[in-house]
C-alpha cells in the first residue's frame, strides 16, 4: 500500500514538472521577440575635390591649349554661360587677373554640365605649372586664384666646368634655373661670364614638383664653388627672418647697394611702362627713376664694380654704365660731366663720385636718370629687394657653426671629381 502511494506521488511530481516545462515553453513563445537587428548604416561616399579645389565628378571636362590671338570670348563662344556674359566676366576678373594677359600655349579647362547646351560651370586658366585662376560661373560670377600643391625632393649636383656653368648643368641633366640661383648666391664672389676650365662646383638643393612634373627649383641647401683655385662655400642660415648665405667665417656672401645714387635728391619721375616723354611727347616705357637736383650735384655709384661704358649719345647725354657683378648693372644718364678718372675699364668703389648732375641728351631739366639691371633686364630700382647684409650675429654663432658643420659634411659626401681642401668639421 505504501509502495503504491509512493508510485502515485512520483508520477504526480513528474507530471507537474512536464506540465510546468510545457507551460514555460508556451509562454515564452507568446511573449518572446526576435532580437532586433541593427539597421546597416549606409556608407557615405564623399566626393573628392580636384586639383583646382572644387568637385567635378558630375561634370564634363574639356582641356585645351590657348591658341595664338585667342581671347576669353573665343574660348567661351561654343559654350553656354548662364546669369552673366563675357563682358561681365572680364570686368569682374580685373582685380584678380587681366584676361588680356591670357597667353598662347597656356592650358585652360572647361567644366560643363552634361546637357545639350554644354553649360559652363567652371573655367580654369593655368598661368603656369603652379598658379591658376578659377572662374566659378555656377550662379553668380566668382573669380579667385589658386596654387597647386607643391612637393619637394632633395637633390645634389656636381660638375667640372669645361666651357660654361650652363653647359656643365645641361650635361648633368640639371635645370637652367639652378644656374640662375647659383649666380645670385655667388654674384659678388664669382664672375660667371669668366669661369675657367677646371672650375667646379657642388650643390645641394630642392626640386619642386606638382604631381610628378618638376616645376622649378626650391631652396639651395648648401653649395661649394672652386673658381681660379679659390674655394667658396655657401652656408644657408636664417637670420632676421631672411634666408641668407654666409661663408665659413660667418660673413654674408651678399653686399648691399646704396638706396640712392644722389644724397638729398627729389624723385621727379618714377619707373613706368607707359610714360609721356617730356621732350618727344610720345608715350613709351620709362625704365628708370629720375632724381631732380641742381646741375653739378655729385652722383655716386651705388655699389662696387667696373665701368663698362662712359660715353655720350644724343638720347642719354653723358652717361656711365657700371657692371657690379654677373647679375647686377646700373646706368646713370644726362650728366653734365664725368667724375675724375672715370672711363671704361676703371674699377669703382661704392659711394665713389662717378659724375655730376646735368641735362645733356634728351632732358628738359637738370636731373639724373638712374637705371638698374638684373640678369640683363630692367628692374624698378625702388622695388628691387636686396636686403641689407650683415655677418652672423654673435648671439647666433653657435647655431651657425652647427649648421655649417652639417652642410659641409653633406657637401663632402657628394661624389665628384672636385677636390675640396676644406677640413671636414669634427
Amino acid at each position: 500500500m505504501e509502495f503504491r502511494f509512493n508510485q502515485i506521488l512520483l508520477f504526480r511530481v513528474v507530471y507537474l514538472i512536464v506540465f510546468l516545462a510545457f507551460f514555460y515553453f508556451i509562454i515564452s513563445s507568446i511573449f518572446s521577440t526576435e532580437p532586433e537587428v541593427a539597421d546597416e548604416i549606409p556608407e557615405i561616399v564623399l566626393s573628392e575635390e580636384n586639383v583646382f579645389g572644387f568637385v567635378d565628378d558630375s561634370l564634363n571636362v574639356y582641356s585645351k591649349d590657348v591658341k595664338p590671338n585667342e581671347t576669353l570670348s573665343d574660348i567661351l563662344e561654343n559654350y553656354q554661360i548662364t546669369n552673366t556674359n563675357v563682358s561681365e566676366i572680364a570686368s569682374k576678373s580685373k582685380p584678380v587677373f587681366n584676361v588680356r594677359k591670357i597667353r598662347a600655349g597656356n592650358k585652360y579647362h572647361l567644366f560643363t554640365l552634361n546637357d545639350s547646351m554644354n553649360t559652363v560651370n567652371f573655367l580654369v586658366y593655368e598661368e603656369d605649372a603652379v598658379n591658376y585662376v578659377v572662374y566659378d560661373l555656377c550662379d553668380s560670377v566668382n573669380i579667385y586664384r589658386g596654387k597647386k600643391e607643391i612637393t619637394t625632393a632633395k637633390k645634389t649636383k656636381s660638375a667640372e666646368i669645361k666651357s660654361s656653368l650652363y653647359d656643365a648643368l645641361m650635361e648633368n641633366n640639371a635645370s637652367i634655373e639652378l644656374a640662375i640661383e647659383l649666380s645670385k648666391i655667388y654674384a659678388w664672389q664669382i664672375d660667371f661670364y669668366h669661369l675657367q676650365k677646371g672650375d667646379n662646383f657642388k650643390v645641394i638643393y630642392e626640386e619642386e614638383y606638382v604631381d610628378s612634373q618638376m616645376v622649378g627649383i626650391g631652396k639651395i641647401l648648401g653649395a661649394y664653388f672652386k673658381h681660379r683655385n679659390k674655394e667658396y662655400f655657401a652656408i644657408p642660415f636664417m637670420q632676421d627672418s631672411i634666408y641668407q648665405f654666409f661663408d665659413v667665417n660667418g660673413q654674408s656672401l651678399r653686399k648691399q647697394f646704396l638706396k640712392s645714387p644722389i644724397e638729398f635728391a627729389r624723385i621727379s619721375s618714377r619707373y613706368s611702362s607707359n610714360r609721356l616723354h617730356p621732350v618727344l611727347k610720345i608715350r613709351r616705357p620709362h625704365r628708370g627713376v629720375d632724381y631732380a637736383a641742381p646741375t653739378g650735384t655729385p652722383i655716386r655709384t651705388v655699389g662696387d664694380g667696373v665701368v663698362t661704358e662712359a660715353s655720350y649719345t644724343s638720347g642719354n647725354g653723358n652717361y656711365v654704365k657700371i657692371k657690379h657683378n654677373s647679375v647686377y648693372k646700373t646706368m646713370y644718364l644726362h650728366m653734365s660731366r664725368f667724375g675724375k678718372g672715370i672711363k671704361r675699364g676703371v674699377t669703382v668703389k661704392q659711394g665713389q663720385v662717378i659724375g655730376f648732375v646735368g641735362k645733356t641728351g634728351l632732358a628738359t631739366g637738370s636731373h639724373l636718370h638712374f637705371s638698374f639691371f638684373m640678369n640683363g633686364s630692367y628692374v624698378n630700382p625702388l622695388k628691387i629687394e636686396i636686403p641689407p647684409s650683415y655677418p652672423v650675429k654673435e648671439t647666433r654663432k653657435g647655431e651657425f657653426e652647427e649648421q655649417k658643420k652639417n652642410v659641409i659634411n653633406e657637401l663632402l659626401k657628394i661624389d665628384s671629381p672636385n677636390v675640396v681642401t676644406y677640413d671636414s668639421p669634427a
